[in-house]
């Protein structure tokens, strides 16, 4: 059984790495319908610490993700198993594109599949904003809809991430700060 859980959890971190593309924030749902939907293995809110966790630890969130979700599941060797699932597709990809790089960059129409690529990658993450929102908030519904159309907005313009973080925290700042306000008043009452 617990060789299967490997050979499983091995697979499943291929398949993920191997179709997702954009990198970051797009693998959440994926993870979420593998190992939290279909699999059974964590729950929501362990997917949500997850997350949480391998976004704020250095290197890509995919391959940390995996480590975790790895580690969670089968201990140290979970962890090994999955980092090799989740590194291989790209190393793969990346040397068939490196030999035939001129080809590919000049091709039109791998061009326009890439640019159709981002404008899925932007969809996916609007529906990752709205999914962590309404996870972590009481009141998402406005809060969501405002993070989607800015997400949106913010994709479509190409803006700096750099002024999307400084928004980004400014904004978090202001909303916690009256959120948390909020509540202490109604606590003093």
């Amino acid at each position: 059984m617990k060789k299967n859980k490997m050979l499983t959890l091995f697979i499943s971190s291929f398949m993920l790495s191997a179709f997702t593309f954009g990198g970051g924030y797009v693998i959440v749902p994926l993870l979420k319908k593998k190992y939290v939907n279909e699999l059974k293995w964590i729950n929501e809110d362990e997917m949500l610490d997850l997350v949480s966790i391998a976004q704020s630890s250095p290197g890509a969130l995919t391959i940390n993700a995996s480590i975790l979700v790895g580690y969670k599941v089968a201990g140290l060797k979970g962890a090994l198993i999955t980092v090799c699932g989740a590194c291989l597709p790209p190393l793969i990809i990346i040397t068939i594109i490196s030999q035939f790089y001129e080809l590919f960059m000049s091709n039109p129409i791998i061009q326009k599949v890439l640019m159709a690529m981002n404008i899925g990658v932007a969809a996916i993450l609007i529906d990752v904003v709205y999914d962590l929102a309404k996870s972590a908030l009481i009141d998402f519904k406005v809060y969501a809809l405002i993070m989607m159309f800015i997400t949106f907005v913010l994709a479509i313009l190409n803006v700096n991430i750099m002024l999307i973080i400084i928004f980004g925290g400014v904004s978090g700042y202001f909303y916690f700060k009256n959120h948390f306000h909020i509540k202490s008043n109604k606590e003093e009452a």
